[in-house]
């Protein structure tokens, strides 16, 4: 049961990112930048809580893949966070588009 409440959570911080596209494209000034930093961060420490939980408790035979699945999703992330936090508008949208590729594969592998 636990499981299914962290599959539940992957998927909502897993949109919430991926909804996180539209606000890149407008740029409202510091505040912004600042909330999507923060919205950011949060997001991913929960994804790494969940993950962490459900490779945990993955058959022994997928939880190789499964933790370099989510090494690559952490990585892409704090690239991304280092593009929000410097303010580079191109940087920030081509790792964004990085982030949603690996997000599309790690809710085809954790979210039944």
């Amino acid at each position: 049961m636990e499981c299914k409440g962290s599959a539940t959570r992957i998927k909502k911080c897993a949109f919430d990112l991926l909804s996180v596209g539209d606000d890149l494209m407008e740029d409202d000034g510091d505040g912004s930048w600042d909330l999507i930093g923060g919205d950011l961060r949060l997001k991913s420490t929960f994804l790494y809580c969940d993950i962490s939980r459900m490779i945990s408790t993955a058959p022994k035979h997928h939880q190789e893949a499964l933790t370099e699945l989510a090494n690559k999703l952490f990585y892409s992330i704090e690239e991304l966070d280092h593009a929000v936090k410097i303010r580079s508008v191109p940087l920030t949208h081509e790792r964004y588009d990085d982030v949603a590729v690996v997000l599309k594969e790690v809710m085809r592998a954790f979210v039944p």
